[in-house]
């Protein structure tokens, strides 16, 4: 999300953007009348080759991990207005459908209408998951669709940059390893891993 920062700046409608602010923090407000519950909602993928942004060596010593090739770990996942995060894992692709299922049970586990604020990624939009929302939204889901370069409203992705570059050790992992460091910080979010949203 920081890396191109700059990128994002330049290329969106920063009207659209503001707008966006604004209907957000209107939407917090319903959430602290209890009319709603809202949700960031995001997927994010995790490879066995721990990522390598930068970090701090001795002098004269090399920064490096084995890198471990293998299949990577999808995540999809929503953090709650109520400061719970609800996920699934995937070792495999994400698709349109997977998605909506997803959604459903989101549904399913908050049991009151539910505002989703997400990318404008293909398989949160695809048609051939229409019908699906449309029931879906008969039970009391909106999605609330985020203007391009916009990543800074959806606070999930403070958490998946959290996540990658500091809750989790740079160290190669094997899938079974990455599989269970991904669980260990989402069984922990919330006690031993925090944001700050201020």
């Amino acid at each position: 999300m920081e890396t191109h920062a700059a990128h994002f700046k330049k290329k969106r409608d920063e009207l659209k953007f503001r707008t966006a602010k604004i209907e957000i923090e209107g939407m917090l407000a319903a959430v602290d009348r209890g009319e709603i519950d809202m949700a960031y909602c995001d997927e994010a993928r995790f490879a066995q080759a721990h990522p390598n942004r930068n970090a701090w060596t001795p002098v004269g010593q090399c920064h490096a991990s084995t890198a471990q090739r293998g299949k990577r770990l999808n995540i999809v996942g929503a953090l709650l207005s109520s400061g719970e995060l609800f996920t699934a894992k995937l070792w495999q692709t994400m698709t349109a459908m997977l998605f909506v299922g997803f959604l459903g049970l989101l549904m399913a586990h908050v049991g009151k209408p539910l505002v989703v604020i997400l990318d404008n990624a293909s398989v949160h939009k695809a048609k051939e998951i229409e019908p699906l929302l449309k029931v879906l939204e008969g039970k009391g889901l909106r999605l609330y669709f985020l203007p391009p370069y916009s990543p800074e409203l959806n606070r999930i992705e403070k958490l998946w940059h959290k996540m990658k570059y500091e809750w989790m050790a740079f160290k190669s992992r094997d899938a079974k390893t990455l599989e269970a460091d991904v669980d260990e910080v989402v069984a922990g979010f919330g006690k031993k891993y925090k944001l700050n949203f201020c």
